[in-house]
């Protein structure tokens, strides 16, 4: 059954040392408190798992909390490098990591199948490229129908996801809308889910059918964290901070000066500060 919790709680009781883990948001909805909290907190050897590894995994990799990661694109959106990132694929700095790469059709995929209790999913993909030969877990399925040779991959199952949405109704169900991206599917493939959201509502009634509402069953936890998605964007709420992506390759290009930053913005904070971070962006959403 859902509950509400505070973050730190929610968070403790929700992730373990070891766990494979999804922080799931495709430029959109990043659960950046989340994500945050669990550096907090100093979990160790995770799978990272994301389309889109982008500042938060940056940061979780340049904290030596990452063993794995298992992705389709690793970049800071708009900039160029996740530089904490190359720095532990490159000189297994603070410690080495080992990378699976997909496309980005091929992880939806795997998280579909995951979605669906499947094995592996079964797609066509991977023409023309040379990812295969990197990523044994690429492999070619023979459609027994029409002979086709298709690619398969195993299905995403992460211990637990995290994402962040606009809003939760008092019975826990979750409403997300705007750029969803893969969370739908990263929430319904993991063994347990965590959302955290911008406010709480009493229903859903009178918002328009087109929508993707999460029900209560399938969210171990909800937590209010209103900005929490910052410095990515929340559809309704608050613009992209276009200005933090570009800071943040200053920051991660130096060993000092990420850990430096991290302490003060990370460690030292908690998730009641998101809400300022983002008071500047609401006029523009």
């Amino acid at each position: 059954m859902v509950k509400f919790l505070p973050l730190k709680q929610a968070v403790a009781e929700n992730l373990n040392d070891g766990d494979s883990v999804a922080f799931e948001g495709f430029t959109h909805l990043i659960p950046t408190a989340a994500a945050h909290e669990a550096i907090r907190q100093g979990f160790r050897d995770l799978t990272l798992i994301r389309m889109t590894p982008d500042l938060i995994y940056d940061q979780m990799i340049g904290m030596g909390m990452a063993k794995k990661i298992v992705f389709s694109y690793v970049g800071n959106p708009g900039v160029g490098l996740l530089r904490r990132a190359r720095d532990a694929i490159e000189n297994g700095f603070p410690r080495p990591i080992e990378v699976e790469e997909h496309s980005h059709a091929g992880m939806a995929n795997a998280y579909e199948a995951g979605a669906a209790g499947l094995p592996c999913a079964v797609f066509r993909g991977y023409r023309g490229a040379g990812l295969a030969e990197v990523n044994p877990n690429i492999r070619s399925v023979t459609c027994p129908f029409t002979g086709e040779v298709l690619a398969a991959v195993p299905s995403i199952r992460p211990d637990v996801s995290f994402i962040h949405a606009q809003k939760a109704d008092r019975k826990g169900n979750v409403l997300v809308e705007g750029i969803i991206g893969i969370q739908k599917e990263a929430v319904l493939a993991a063994r347990r889910a965590m959302v955290t959201v911008e406010e709480v509502v009493d229903t859903f009634d009178d918002l328009h059918p087109n929508l993707t509402v999460l029900p209560r069953w399938t969210i171990a936890a909800i937590s209010v964290v209103p900005g929490g998605s910052h410095p990515s964007y929340a559809h309704g709420y608050y613009a992209r901070d276009n200005a933090a992506y570009l800071e943040w390759d200053e920051i991660a290009a130096n060993r000092e000066k990420f850990q430096a930053w991290m302490q003060a913005n990370v460690i030292e904070k908690s998730a009641d500060d998101f809400a300022a971070r983002v008071e500047h962006l609401r006029k523009a959403a």
